[in-house]
């Protein structure tokens, strides 16, 4: 029979399926050999064999009559496997005509769908929905292709258009990457951002740097997300307390001006780090970072006129006398220090400097001496509007009225 040019239509199909199950339902049974000889019992050579052979039939004879059986065996097997494989290629058409069917019919289903009559504007709210939380700076994850945005791409093509014509959905992003794969790190963050279309930006940046020097001058390519607005970068480094290295001071020279929230804690900043990377603080309003003196305190509020927002982090053993210095758009003040040298004198030093006159939110971390003098002539000094007192030291009711007295806005006061 020739089969190289023959299309099997259904019809056809369905005959060899009947008369295959005829031929089953009749219950044709193979033939089974009887197999027993005089000799199948015997295990070990017997002398007796020569006698057996000339009463009934020799062994010679016997292995003859196997091998013409054993021959019509594999000849049933190899019909029947040519059979099978020959159902087996009529089998796949079949189900390549099946999941053509399945395809079909999700596709016509999807159509009737409710989803599919929701307008746009309700899809992106339920998109919008749909992000996961943006991480904390320790708990960085590349994007996931089973998360959203990247989920709602893969879904069907009118979700793809839907989805990528949302800059609302492209305009956060959370990374870890190393050093080595870097550039390929940095590819995705401009696919990625380049759907925010002009959408103001929020970057979360992990970094893991092998050797002192970390050659993140490729952060430069920041400088064309004129949209950025928001970041927050840890870099993990063999970096010892002195200054900061040339390539991440240029790296942040490199971030543009449109940039007004940075999340810098990942790293020990000192005096001489606040200078070089001077032109990036005057355009910020919300800053978190850690510095290595009391004295960078007052130098970044200096450098960051601006600035409505502080949360800061101070870590030193140098206790020293600071210059007084008002900054007159500081709102929020998050502050926390550490030195086991002196407990207290910190707050006590920066409190006798400072005057904050917009003040209406301080919260003051790891206490061990609350400088009620100094914090009561702050207050009077400053005359802010302060709303929100939060000190982890001890504060007692006779200190609070105090402060009440002198800040009426003050509704209440934790500890």
């Amino acid at each position: 029979m020739q089969t190289s040019n023959l299309k099997v239509n259904l019809s056809t199909v369905s005959d060899i399926i009947a008369a295959l199950q005829t031929i089953l339902c009749s219950r044709v049974i193979p033939e089974v050999f009887d197999l027993e000889t005089p000799y199948s019992r015997t295990t070990f050579p017997n002398p007796n064999h020569c006698a057996i052979e000339l009463k009934d039939q020799s062994i010679s004879a016997i292995i003859t009559k196997r091998q013409h059986q054993l021959d019509k065996v594999l000849h049933d097997i190899s019909g029947l496997q040519t059979v099978m494989d020959g159902i087996h290629t009529l089998q796949q058409p079949l189900i390549k005509q099946k999941n053509n069917n399945i395809k079909s019919i999700n596709l016509h289903k999807r159509l009737v769908s409710p989803l599919w009559r929701l307008p746009t504007e309700i899809l992106s709210q339920i998109f919008c929905h749909c992000l996961p939380q943006f991480p904390g700076l320790n708990e960085l994850q590349p994007p996931s292709k089973l998360t959203a945005p990247m989920l709602l791409t893969r879904i069907c093509r009118w979700w793809r258009e839907v989805a990528m014509g949302m800059p609302t959905l492209w305009y956060t992003l959370s990374m870890k990457v190393h050093d080595r794969d870097w550039q390929q790190a940095a590819f995705f963050y401009a696919s990625w951002l380049k759907r925010a279309r002009g959408c103001p930006l929020s970057l979360r940046l992990q970094f893991h740097a092998e050797n002192d020097s970390t050659n993140t001058g490729e952060f430069s390519m920041f400088r064309d997300l004129l949209a950025l607005e928001e970041m927050s970068v840890f870099i993990y480094e063999n970096i010892s307390r002195g200054d900061m290295p040339a390539d991440i001071s240029y790296s942040i020279l490199q971030l543009p001006f449109t940039l007004c929230s940075f999340d810098a804690s990942g790293w020990l900043l000192n005096f001489n780090d606040m200078s070089s990377c001077n032109p990036i603080w005057a355009h910020l309003t919300t800053l978190r970072i850690r510095v290595s003196e009391a004295k960078a305190v007052l130098h970044l509020l200096l450098l960051a006129p601006n600035l409505s927002s502080l949360t800061i982090h101070i870590e030193s053993e140098d206790v020293q006398a600071l210059r007084p210095f008002t900054h007159t758009n500081l709102q929020t003040l998050d502050i926390s220090c550490e030195c086991f040298l002196d407990p207290g004198s910190q707050f006590y030093h920066l409190f006798n400097a400072l005057s904050l006159p917009t003040l209406r939110i301080l919260a003051a971390h790891d206490v061990l001496e609350w400088p009620h003098e100094e914090f009561k002539a702050f207050l009077s000094r400053s005359e802010c509007p302060l709303e929100s007192l939060i000190i982890s030291g001890e504060v007692t009711d006779e200190q609070r009225a105090k402060y009440v007295a002198l800040v009426p806005s003050l509704q209440f006061v934790l500890h």
